[in-house]
């Protein structure tokens, strides 16, 4: 019987040992609430937590080192009842750039309304097949984006196997009353998002991903003007795409986590006067909103 123990615990000890794919910073935020018992929303920061870091999502065995650097921030809102809430999510992944201690933006996804149900130390059931929860839902579908971003920006197209299985979470969740699920209910939702990254007519966003990322910056500790060239390079693509079309979203989530770091890239000194203009014409063109940030390229 003893030996029988040992062994049981011995393979227990090695599956909590395994480590997971995510290393993710959980914070669940209800300031904006007066007189609410706390405890919900620590139950719920807990089990994000656990469903999030604690959940095998591939079937990599991924170093602990290796795991992806996230940061989901749940902002509650409104308590609509005793357990309906709605409120925004904030999404934001972070990719290891090799050779370097820098950390490069992949993705900051802001849900503005987000509505859901959540009762006090409840568990997240999953099935990409089967619609349980929106909460559930909407994370698991994100957990998928962001897992697509990374594969995708360390060879071509890797992340297309969690692309698919989000599109898989928006097929089943279109019967749901809760919005963001559906093609018709706006085109900078859930539903789009997979369809654009799905879509091979829009093939240029994940060549993006892996020049920017794994020709551009992975290259540029030992290659510095050949890495930035690729970079140059990539960003043509998205010249291409914004061509086509100009409000796809998925671009929009692009230029969205990539802004600040386009502008940290062209402003070095070392960059050519030529290569700076030539760059910020293509930023503003792709972005005219964020015109003047851009501008600051041609400052340094």
């Amino acid at each position: 019987m003893k030996k029988v123990f040992i062994i049981i615990s011995f393979f227990l000890l090695a599956f909590q040992a395994m480590p997971q794919e995510f290393n993710c910073n959980i914070s669940v935020s209800s300031s904006k609430l007066q007189g609410t018992d706390r405890r919900v929303f620590e139950s719920m920061q807990k089990v994000l937590y656990d469903f999030i870091n604690n959940r095998k999502w591939t079937n990599y065995n991924i170093k602990y080192e290796e795991r992806l650097d996230c940061t989901i921030l749940l902002t509650i809102n409104d308590r609509l009842g005793s357990d309906e809430f709605r409120g925004s999510l904030n999404v934001v992944l972070r990719r290891p750039v090799i050779n370097t201690a820098y950390n490069s933006p992949l993705l900051n996804i802001n849900e503005k309304e987000f509505q859901f149900r959540f009762v006090e130390m409840q568990t997240m059931d999953f099935s990409e097949n089967t619609f349980n929860s929106n909460f559930t839902s909407v994370i698991a579908f994100y957990i998928y984006i962001a897992l697509g971003f990374e594969f995708d920006s360390f060879s071509p197209e890797g992340g297309k196997p969690y692309f698919e299985k989000a599109q898989t979470i928006v097929s089943a969740a279109q019967n749901a009353t809760e919005p963001g699920w559906k093609g018709y209910e706006g085109t900078r939702n859930r539903y789009w998002l997979a369809e654009n990254m799905m879509n091979p007519a829009n093939n240029d966003l994940h060549d993006f991903l892996y020049k920017f990322h794994r020709l551009g910056l992975d290259q540029m500790y030992e290659k510095l003007e050949a890495g930035r060239g690729n970079i140059t390079e990539s960003l043509e693509l998205l010249r291409k795409l914004y061509n086509a079309k100009p409000d796809l979203y998925a671009l929009i989530i692009i230029l969205d986590a990539k802004r600040d770091e386009f502008v940290n890239i062209y402003s070095d000194q070392k960059v050519p006067p030529l290569e700076k203009t030539s760059v910020t014409n293509l930023l503003k063109e792709i972005d005219p909103a964020n015109s003047s940030k851009y501008q600051a390229i041609l400052a340094k």
